[in-house]
């Protein structure tokens, strides 16, 4: 399918790696020029900025990079965002304000700064990175999902504000998503529980008993960067304002 991205500009935050890695090529494949952005070191490519999305001050920085070589996006891909392994007994306020600023703020202050020369151009389009969790959160990570869950919240928001101007606002939200990371620990759940048979079968009771969902399988980085790809392009001009979720029909985690 010809997603007509042709010539549009996409600055992908977090891009300088795995999921957003594969977002950025297949949104180059798609025909866009890409901007990759990293929060630490400045990647080694045509067209890259570098900051700390987690504070306002790398925000300006970001911007300033991006005014400084002429690129004005009329895509934004607000991939950046990470966790760790939080629980209700050990999250204090530190937690709550680090995982805000790291997966909600990081990504809204890039959509405030960006979206007017989108309005003004006429056409836009902001696509956040979500999880099913922020819908249907687990008792770890609260903040995290919290978070998400603004994130979430605020994409509706912010598509109502936008209404009528051709700039379009959504995210997307995978489930259990298939990396080397996965594989190495339900592997060994696998072994602990006594499972037999190679990775199909050991993914297919994953989704099952642990993770369940409708296709006993679990979502990969490639599925996640396609749906991204077309939320992005204009054929989904009268998508907005919603959380698409990726996650194979995911129920209620058990």
């Amino acid at each position: 399918m010809n997603l007509n991205l042709d010539g549009k500009l996409a600055l992908i935050t977090g891009a300088d790696r795995r999921t957003g890695e594969i977002i950025a090529a297949t949104l180059a494949r798609e025909g866009c020029l890409t901007v990759i952005h990293s929060q630490d070191t400045l990647p080694i490519t045509e067209r890259a900025v570098v900051g700390d999305l987690r504070t306002e001050a790398g925000r300006q920085d970001v911007i300033r990079q991006l005014h400084d070589n002429s690129w004005l996006p009329d895509i934004l891909i607000n991939n950046y965002g990470t966790t760790d392994n939080h629980t209700w007994d050990s999250t204090d306020d530190d937690k709550w304000i680090e995982m805000f600023q790291t997966n909600a703020l990081s990504a809204l202050r890039l959509a405030q700064a960006l979206a007017p020369t989108m309005q003004s151009r006429g056409w836009g389009r902001i696509v956040h990175l979500g999880t099913i969790g922020s819908h249907q959160p687990a008792a770890e990570r609260p903040a995290y999902y919290a978070a998400k869950g603004a994130l979430s919240n605020a994409t509706v928001s912010h598509a109502q504000a936008l209404k009528s101007t051709g700039v379009t606002v959504n995210t997307i939200a995978p489930g259990l998503i298939r990396t080397e990371d996965t594989e190495t620990i339900f592997a060994k759940v696998a072994r602990k529980r006594g499972w037999v048979g190679g990775w199909d079968e050991i993914e297919a009771r994953v989704c099952a008993e642990l993770f369940p969902n409708l296709t006993r399988r679990m979502v990969t980085r490639q599925e996640v960067a396609d749906l991204v790809a077309f939320v992005s392009s204009p054929l989904a001009a009268s998508i907005t304002g919603q959380t698409l979720r990726i996650d194979g029909g995911a129920v209620l985690y058990v």
